[in-house]
């Protein structure tokens, strides 16, 4: 692992990164804690701020071009801004199980599975994590056990989700 590729990027892929790993942490910390609490709330709004500046940032990463400058992932940007949109209205309106959902599922889709598309040979995340060697047999081993320890850790926090009352 060296994180020399990720210096010698834009700093608009080196922003989008670093929030989005933020937010991933933040986000992590927001599933296993209790829900609905003033923390919760207060939490939830930076992660909301975080989510916002990694999908607006991404809008102007033009690294993989199908559609002039723009790619698939642009509009996983979009649907982004929209969820979280959507996900802070349904919190406002008072209907928590929309907001859960939406908010999970934004995590899933808008961090998770878009972060393991970094990991693609070729790709700023790929060059960090296994080098300028590459993956090897081991590398790709441990990655993988992170991946699934990280993923039942996320289902596990889910399903247990404690709302006060």
């Amino acid at each position: 692992m060296s994180l020399s590729p990720l210096f010698n990027v834009s700093p608009v892929i080196q922003l989008h990164a670093l929030i989005a790993i933020a937010a991933l942490l933040l986000g992590d910390a927001q599933l296993w804690r209790t829900k609905g609490d003033r923390l919760h709330r207060a939490l939830g709004r930076v992660w909301v701020a975080l989510m916002a500046t990694v999908a607006g940032s991404g809008l102007f990463i033009w690294t993989i071009r199908l559609w002039g400058p723009f790619s698939p992932i642009h509009l996983l940007s979009l649907l982004v801004l929209v969820m979280l949109w959507r996900g802070v209205r349904a919190a406002r309106g008072g209907n928590i199980a929309a907001h859960r959902r939406i908010m999970q599922g934004t995590y899933i889709f808008g961090l998770i599975i878009t972060g393991l598309l970094t990991f693609i040979p070729g790709r700023t995340m790929y060059a960090v994590a296994f080098g300028p060697r590459g993956a090897t047999a081991q590398k790709l081993a441990i990655f993988a056990a992170l991946v699934i320890l990280a993923a039942a850790a996320g289902l596990y926090a889910a399903r247990r989700a404690r709302v006060p009352g």
